[in-house]
């Protein structure tokens, strides 16, 4: 098996591509402030996402519910992590509300590993769609959800509050998994994926993983069948970003035509949709890529 080259010496300064403008302008400062009084998390700050000022100047954020705080501790991320607080009984409400003041079409809930909760939140999720589908019946709702430790019980919870789309990201590759996702498991995920893709309700099916981390050639090709075989149409492949001291340090940075070489490939295994770039994360266009698979 044939690894890729690193280029450790060049991790240090960022490549130009990657290079993102800072965030400014009215839409992105209102998006900030509707986040703020409605006293709501998103994933695009708490993850030091790269992509939050373009997001917030075009008026839409992806919402981190069930707290901050996760109970997990994977070396890629940037969330904390450590004792988390009860779950807040009226932010489905707030998080609907404020769907309906940003003029949301699209909306991206996801949330921390929550392994203290005796269903790791999957009543939690149901009750945020169902609240926002109540305010804004006509919103696309798209939740990117942890791995509920396997329990198809869960998984089917929040399968029956009818997203349409269900995310999950394996976020690497098989013998990487270990040393990146804390109390995760690679098959795990994938039968999570494989569960919602064969429920009655047929959510489309997304998921994602991070270059940059050591992986191999035949690991990413490997992946990406694994990924399509489990009922998988939509694809996000992004460049690996270290967001502190205490993550893993990148292995390469990965030039956007590899980038483009990799979602050709994903195209011709059969991904309705697939994009793959230095900047592209789970959420990144997401009411654009769907219409992809929508047709």
């Amino acid at each position: 098996m044939e690894k890729r080259a690193s280029n450790n010496g060049s991790c240090r300064r960022l490549p130009e591509w990657l290079k993102r403008p800072a965030p400014k302008g009215e839409q992105y400062k209102r998006v900030a402030r509707v986040l703020g009084d409605l006293q709501l998390a998103t994933v695009c700050a708490s993850a030091s996402c790269p992509n939050q000022g373009e997001c917030y100047s075009a008026g839409t954020a992806t919402f981190m519910i069930m707290g901050a705080v996760c109970t997990r501790n994977c070396r890629f991320c940037g969330v904390r992590h450590g004792d988390t607080s009860p779950l807040s009984s009226d932010e489905p409400q707030r998080l609907a509300e404020a769907v309906k003041k940003l003029q949301l079409r699209h909306v991206v809930i996801t949330s921390v590993t929550r392994d203290d909760l005796a269903d790791g939140g999957a009543q939690h999720f149901a009750a945020v769609i169902k609240a926002v589908r109540a305010e804004t019946p006509a919103v696309t709702i798209e939740v990117l959800t942890p791995d509920f430790s396997g329990t198809r019980e869960h998984v089917n919870t929040v399968c029956q509050a009818r997203p349409n789309v269900f995310n999950h990201n394996i976020e690497t590759t098989r013998r990487l998994t270990p040393q990146i996702r804390s109390g995760a498991d690679y098959d795990r995920s994938l039968a999570v994926l494989n569960q919602a893709a064969q429920h009655e309700n047929h959510p489309t099916v997304k998921s994602g993983f991070m270059l940059g981390l050591g992986e191999t050639d035949d690991e990413i090709t490997q992946a990406l069948r694994d990924l399509r075989q489990n009922g998988v149409e939509m694809l996000t492949i992004g460049q690996y970003l270290r967001p502190g001291k205490e993550n893993l340090e990148v292995c390469k940075y990965y030039r956007p035509e590899e980038f483009k070489q990799i979602e050709k490939q994903a195209k011709q295994m059969g991904f309705a949709h697939a994009a793959a770039g230095p900047s592209v994360r789970s959420s990144y266009h997401a009411e654009a890529s769907l219409k992809d698979v929508d047709g």
